[in-house]
Formats: C-alpha cells, sequence, structure tokens
C-alpha cells in the first residue's frame, strides 16, 4: 500500500511539474485514460530510478554535494528527471523533457516541493 501511495504522489507531482513547465510533457491527449496511464508508468519509472541510480550517484557525488552546501543536489534531481524521459523515450513512453535547463532543472524542483507537501499530507505506514 505504502508503495502505491508513493507512486500516485509521485504521478501527481509530476503531473504538476507538467502543468507549469512547457519543456516536460505527455504526448498523448490531455486527460484521456492514455494519458493517465502514461504518467502512472513515468511514475514508476521515476520512483525506481530515484530508489536504485540516485544512491549511487549521492555516494560518488558526495563531495561536492558537501562543498556546494548541497546545491549539488538540485542538478542530481535534475539529471534523475533526463534519465527519466531517456528511459522512457526508449520504451516508447509518450514522456519527454526538453533539455536541462530550464525544463529538467525547475521541474525537479516543482517535483520536489510537491512531493514534500504530499508527503506532510499522505500518511506513510510508520
Amino acid at each position: 500500500m505504502k508503495f502505491i501511495i508513493r507512486t500516485l504522489a509521485a504521478a501527481v507531482a509530476l503531473w504538476v511539474a507538467i502543468q507549469f513547465l512547457d519543456g516536460i510533457q505527455i504526448t498523448t491527449p490531455k486527460y484521456s485514460p492514455e494519458y493517465w496511464g502514461t504518467l502512472l508508468v513515468v511514475a514508476l519509472i521515476f520512483g525506481l530510478i530515484n530508489a536504485i541510480v540516485k544512491p549511487i550517484v549521492k555516494t560518488l557525488g558526495c563531495a561536492i554535494i558537501v562543498l556546494t552546501l548541497g546545491v549539488f543536489l538540485l542538478v542530481i534531481n535534475a539529471a534523475m528527471l533526463l534519465l527519466t524521459s531517456w528511459i522512457a523515450g526508449e520504451l516508447s513512453i509518450p514522456f519527454h523533457v526538453d533539455d536541462f535547463y530550464p525544463s529538467a532543472f525547475w521541474g525537479a524542483i516543482i517535483i520536489s516541493v510537491v512531493s514534500w507537501i504530499l508527503g506532510l499530507i499522505l500518511p506513510d505506514g510508520d
């Protein structure tokens, strides 16, 4: 149940980012069942990347993160969003992030803020 709630929260966060940024898009008819299905699949991919790849990148970039007082985490988050876009493209999923800045950078910030707010509201099962 916790996994489903987190995936839905990630889908909502991605949806908010898509609404605010022109550089992040799902290329299916808006608000169709295919649109929402694509959003859920992208949220699953994004969750897997954040669970598997992000800890490795954070460990390797630990010195830079400390040196920049955590600001480099914004770059890592944007890179994870771009990686999600690339994997979605390889799997023929109609989700695309245009570029690193401003699309992925601001998208990662929006997704982080929305996920944080949803984390405060939704129960986590602990």
